[in-house]
């Protein structure tokens, strides 16, 4: 998962819903969905109700970005960009394989996902220091009080990654 909508839950859902100025329960439901759709229509973004990389970027919340196969966007392209290929926007299987050589050139962790770690070392967003970096990560103990293993994570984000916290609260 590298974008919030409605009905999901978390500890990104509350550090978005800190920066929109509503009740931060942590419970993406109706009245973070109408704050967000009014910020991104204030801000000339897409205001679908849904935070997304270019939402989270313009909002400074640099964090939360994770780039990953199926998302799209300015951000994407300024990641294809950054590493030397067609930026058409949309993160592909082509995309994965320059950010996985990338991340091994680097001596990065070669998972493929483009977080603030690696955005960081693009110099993509002079934003993403070490401390957005720190916050990007999930502790031990928020992982295994959101229940979070290797397994449950897996295909989704990095385990390591605050979106490994990610729950759906629709069952």
């Amino acid at each position: 998962m590298s974008v919030l909508k409605k009905g999901l839950s978390g500890e990104p859902v509350k550090i978005l819903q800190t920066k929109l100025g509503v009740p931060a329960d942590g419970r993406f439901g109706p009245k973070t969905e109408e704050a967000l759709e009014a910020y991104q229509k204030q801000n000339g973004l897409k205001a679908d109700g849904i935070a997304g990389p270019d939402t989270f970027a313009a909002l400074g919340l640099y964090e939360l970005v994770l780039l990953k196969v199926g998302t799209s966007g300015e951000t994407v392209k300024k990641l294809q960009s950054a590493l030397g290929i067609a930026a058409d926007g949309k993160f592909g299987a082509g995309t994965q394989k320059a950010v996985k050589d990338y991340q091994a050139s680097k001596g990065l962790e070669a998972d493929g996902f483009a977080g603030p770690a690696t955005l960081a070392k693009l110099a993509l967003f002079a934003e993403i220091t070490p401390a957005v970096i720190e916050k990007a990560q999930i502790t031990p103990e928020a992982a295994k009080e959101a229940g979070v293993t290797e397994a449950s994570a897996a295909g989704e984000a990095p385990s390591r990654s605050i979106w490994a916290t990610i729950k759906s609260f629709f069952n």
